[in-house]
């Protein structure tokens, strides 16, 4: 889907696609980190963005959907909280190197190479001491999971996520299960997580 079937599905929604409320994993990840500069790309409606800044973190929401930055913009007011919005390919954003001290890509799903070059620049502009984290839909959900995309070539693993984390220290990297409500009752859907730091840099001896 490109920008314009993004923007058409946000408009003729009567709501919130994603709801408000941020991702679990997202939460689980970043609730005890010290707030500072984020970097949220593929934002969506902002749901994740929002909930971070209302958590003292200073967000930039990059999506290509002007509808859904539009919805995001006004979830924040409705907050009360300040984000910075770009619409903006993230195919195509060069996001500054070094500069977050969190990157975080929520949902994200395109085809291999495109996703590879988004992760590395994702990785690089993580500064030292920063956090990145990644949820999506994962491969293994085709068979054992629900909902999401059904195109194998779009869904990811923690082993191809991992591979394009370049400097990057991995805390984390599984299929996680996420339960969601059907008419049939709940069932988990399976969710590539990753976790990474880069570390620190290291003071040379005097």
């Amino acid at each position: 889907m490109d920008s314009a079937d993004w923007d058409a599905r946000y408009a003729n929604a009567p709501d919130l696609v994603w709801t408000a409320d941020p991702n679990r994993f997202v939460v689980a990840e970043t609730a005890d980190l010290p707030p500072g500069r984020a970097l949220d790309l593929a934002a969506g409606e902002g749901r994740n963005a929002v909930w971070l800044a209302e958590r003292g973190w200073r967000v930039t929401a990059v999506d290509f959907s002007a509808t859904a930055v539009r919805r995001g913009q006004e979830l924040a007011r409705k907050r009360g909280v300040d984000v910075d919005w770009q619409v903006a390919d993230v195919t195509a954003h060069q996001p500054e190197a070094g500069a977050y001290d969190l990157v975080l890509i929520a949902y994200l799903h395109l085809p291999r190479p495109d996703l590879a070059a988004v992760l590395r620049r994702a990785a690089t502009a993580v500064r030292p001491g920063g956090s990145f984290v990644l949820v999506g839909h994962d491969l293994a959900n085709l068979t054992a999971g629900t909902g999401g995309p059904q195109d194998p070539a779009i869904l990811q693993t923690p082993d191809v996520v991992v591979a394009e984390l370049p400097g990057l220290r991995v805390r984390r990297a599984e299929t996680a299960h996420r339960p969601v409500r059907t008419p049939d009752g709940t069932v988990d859907a399976l969710d590539t997580v990753v976790v990474a730091t880069r570390p620190s840099a290291r003071l040379s001896p005097a």
